[in-house]
C-alpha cells in the first residue's frame, strides 16, 4: 500500500513538472554581469504566440519596460531549431506557427547599473529593480528575469536556480531539493512568479518566530558593516506590534525581508525604499546609514509593506487580481492602496506604544506640509487611474502624504459618526472580510461597499468631495474635532536652494546636497537657473562636509539679501554629471509653516475622540 502510493505520488509530480514551465536561472556561470535563463514549455495549444516581459507589475506605478534588459533572446522547437520571431517592442515577440516552441534563453542584464542613466528611460525603482554582482550578491525581483506566454499565465513554473554552493537565498519560497548548488521551487502561476523575489549571498540571515509568524531577515552589506543580527530586536518588536494592530486580518505564517545594503564599490543607486508582496518585501537602503536610522526606516517602511499583506495584496479590485503586465490597467484607489497604508504604517505606532503622540502629530504635520508641493485640486481618483501618463504620474509622491491625510480624517469621520465604535482599520476589517484575496471589488463599486460595511452614508460625501471631487481636505476642521489645533508661524528670512530645507539630501556617493524632485526650488535657485535635479558640492568655495554640515549652515545663515554667491553643482548631463558654477545675488525667503498641536483645554467630547484615535480603543 505504501509503495503503491508513493509510485502515485511520484507519477503526480512528474506529470506536474511536465505541465509546468521550468525556468532555470544560472548563478554560477555569469559573464559581464549577464545571468543566462532558460524556459522550458509544455506543449503548446496555439500556434501564434506573443511572449512578453512586463511593462510595469502590481505595487509599482511607472512603466519600467523589463524587457530592455534582456538580449541574446532565442526561441526553439522541440528538436533544437531556432524560430524566427518578430520583436514588437521592448517587452514583446511575436511568433507564428510555434506550436513546436519547446525552449526560449537569453541574457539579463541588471538594472542597478543602469539607474544613473536616465538619458533613455526612467531608473527602476531600486526595490523592484535587479542587480548582479558576481561573487558578491545577486537581487532577483523576478518580473526582472522571467517572462510569460499570453494565455498560460495560469500554467504552473518549476524554477531552478543553479548557486554558488556557498550562497544562501533570502526568500518566502521552500526550497524542495536538498542540493548545495540547487534550488528549486514550484509556483502556481506568473503573479506568483512576481511575488516571488529572491536574495542570493554569502549567508547572513536569521530566523524567528514574532507573533506566530516565522521571519527571516536576510541582509547584504557590502563592507560587512552590518549584520542581520543587528537588526533583529528592533524588527521583532515592530512585527509583534503590527500583528497585535492587525489582529485577525494578518494571516501570513512566514515572512521573509531583504534588506539590500547599497554601497562599497557597488553600483551607485538612489531608489531607496521597498516593495512589497504577500510573504515577503525587498528593501533597499544605503549603508552609509547610521544603526538607529537603518532601524527607524525599517519600523516607517517595512512596516508600511508589511501592511500591504491586507491592502491591496489581500483586498483589492478587478484590475489588480487580473493585472495586465503588457498593458497595465490601473486602480482608481491609490488613495486606499498606498495612502491608507502609508497611515496604517504611522498610526499602529502610536496605538502599540513605538511613538509617542507628539511624534505622531509631528508625523501628520510633514505630511500636510509635504502635501503642499502637490496639486491639492487634482482628484485622488483620476490621478491614480492614470498615475502612467503626465500629469498625473507626476503626482505619485502625495499618495503617500495627501493620501494617508485622506484616510486620517475618514478615520476621524467614522469615529465622529459611531461615537468612536468603528475607525478606518474597522472599515478595511470588514472590507476584508466581504472581499478577499480571491474575490476582487468592483473599481468604481468600491465606495458603495465602503458604505455597505460601516452602515454610514456619510462616507460618500467624503469620498465625493475629497478623494473623487477637486475640494482641498480641511484639516483643521478634522482634527479641530480631535482636540488638534493648527497655528501658522512665519520662519526668519534664510537663504536655501528649496522652499522647505527639511527635503533637502546628501548624495554620499557624490558628497552633494541632493534634493527631493518634488520639492519646491527657492526665489534664489529659480534665479540662477537651478534644477531641482541638480546636486550642490560647495557654495562659496566652501564644500559641502558632512561631518562639519553645522558650519555650512551657519555659513548660509550669514549670507545677506543681494549679496553675491557662487554655487558649485553637478548637473545630470546625458547620465553622467557634470560640474559647474552658478552665480547669483541672494534672495532670503520666508517659510509659512502651519504647526499642528493638541489643544490645552480641549472639550470632553474632543478629548474622548482623541483617545480614542489614538489608541484605537472604543
Amino acid at each position: 500500500m505504501r509503495k503503491t502510493a508513493l509510485s502515485l505520488g511520484l507519477f503526480a509530480a512528474f506529470l506536474a513538472n511536465a505541465q509546468s514551465i521550468k525556468t532555470t536561472i544560472d548563478l554560477v556561470n555569469v559573464k559581464d554581469d549577464k545571468v543566462a535563463v532558460t524556459m522550458e514549455f509544455p506543449k503548446m495549444k496555439s500556434g501564434d504566440i506573443k511572449f512578453h516581459f512586463p511593462k510595469t507589475v502590481p505595487g509599482t506605478y511607472s512603466e519600467d519596460d523589463y524587457g530592455r534588459f534582456i538580449e541574446g533572446i532565442k526561441f526553439y522547437d522541440n528538436k533544437g531549431k531556432e524560430l524566427t520571431y518578430t520583436r514588437v517592442n521592448d517587452n514583446t515577440y511575436s511568433l507564428k506557427n510555434a506550436q513546436n516552441l519547446n525552449k526560449i534563453t537569453y541574457l539579463v542584464n541588471d538594472s542597478f547599473d543602469d539607474e544613473m542613466d536616465t538619458s533613455k528611460h526612467k531608473a527602476v525603482f531600486s526595490p523592484s529593480g535587479t542587480d548582479i554582482e558576481q561573487g558578491k550578491v545577486y537581487l532577483l525581483n523576478t518580473h526582472g528575469f522571467i517572462g510569460y506566454i499570453d494565455n498560460m499565465q495560469d500554467v504552473p513554473y518549476q524554477l531552478v536556480i543553479q548557486k554558488p554552493t556557498d550562497f544562501y537565498g533570502t526568500t518566502a519560497l521552500v526550497d524542495q531539493d536538498k542540493s548545495e548548488s540547487t534550488d528549486t521551487f514550484t509556483l502556481a502561476n506568473y503573479a506568483k512568479v512576481t511575488d516571488s523575489p529572491l536574495m542570493y549571498t554569502k549567508p547572513d540571515y536569521i530566523t524567528f518566530n514574532a507573533g506566530g509568524m516565522e521571519l527571516v531577515l536576510g541582509v547584504y552589506s557590502p563592507t560587512g558593516k552590518y549584520k542581520a543580527s543587528d537588526f533583529k530586536d528592533n524588527l521583532e518588536k515592530m512585527v509583534i506590534a503590527q500583528k497585535k494592530f492587525l489582529g485577525d486580518m494578518n494571516t501570513n505564517k512566514k515572512y521573509a525581508i531583504m534588506l539590500y545594503l547599497s554601497g562599497g564599490d557597488g553600483p551607485q543607486i538612489k531608489g531607496f525604499g521597498a516593495l512589497e508582496h504577500h510573504e515577503s518585501t525587498s528593501v533597499v537602503l544605503p549603508e552609509a546609514m547610521p544603526k538607529d536610522a537603518i532601524d527607524k526606516t525599517i519600523t516607517d517602511v517595512v512596516s508600511h509593506e508589511f501592511f500591504h499583506t491586507v491592502n491591496p495584496l489581500k483586498t483589492h479590485s478587478e484590475e489588480i487580481h487580473y493585472f495586465d503586465y503588457a498593458d497595465p490597467k490601473m486602480s482608481q484607489h491609490l488613495w486606499m492602496y498606498e495612502g491608507g497604508t502609508e497611515y496604517f504604517a504611522n498610526l499602529f505606532q502610536i496605538q502599540e506604544g513605538l511613538i509617542n503622540k507628539n511624534e505622531f502629530l509631528q508625523r501628520m504635520n510633514e505630511k500636510i506640509a509635504n502635501s503642499k508641493n502637490y496639486d491639492d485640486t487634482m482628484p485622488f481618483t483620476v490621478m491614480s487611474k492614470n498615475i502612467l501618463k503626465e500629469p498625473y504620474k507626476d503626482q505619485y509622491r502625495n499618495v503617500y502624504e495627501k493620501g494617508a491625510l485622506l484616510a486620517m480624517c475618514l478615520d476621524i469621520e467614522l469615529r465622529k459618526l459611531s461615537n468612536g465604535e468603528m475607525g478606518y482599520r474597522d472599515m478595511i476589517r470588514k472590507l476584508s472580510q466581504r472581499f478577499g484575496e480571491n474575490k476582487p471589488f468592483k473599481d468604481d463599486k468600491l465606495i458603495d461597499e465602503l458604505v455597505a460595511v460601516t452602515g454610514y452614508s456619510q462616507v460618500k460625501d467624503f469620498y465625493n468631495k475629497y478623494i473623487a471631487g477637486n475640494q482641498p481636505t480641511p484639516y483643521a476642521e478634522y482634527l479641530n474635532m480631535v482636540g488638534v489645533e493648527i497655528k501658522k508661524q512665519e520662519s526668519q528670512p534664510i537663504f536655501w536652494f528649496i522652499k522647505d530645507p527639511n527635503q533637502t539630501g546628501f548624495d554620499e556617493k557624490t558628497k552633494a546636497f541632493a534634493f527631493d524632485e518634488n520639492s519646491a526650488l527657492s526665489p534664489f535657485a529659480k534665479s540662477i537657473g537651478f534644477k531641482i535635479t541638480d546636486q550642490v558640492l560647495a557654495l562659496d568655495g566652501k564644500t559641502v562636509d558632512i561631518q562639519k554640515i553645522q558650519d555650512f549652515i551657519n555659513y548660509t545663515r550669514t549670507i545677506k539679501d543681494g549679496q553675491e554667491v557662487s554655487v558649485t553643482i553637478l548637473r545630470d548631463n546625458a547620465g553622467k554629471k557634470e560640474k559647474m558654477t552658478l552665480k547669483g545675488k541672494a534672495i532670503l525667503d520666508k517659510m509659512t509653516m502651519e504647526i499642528l498641536s493638541y489643544k490645552t483645554n480641549p472639550s470632553p467630547a474632543e478629548q474622548k475622540l482623541q483617545d480614542q484615535w489614538l489608541t484605537g480603543k472604543k
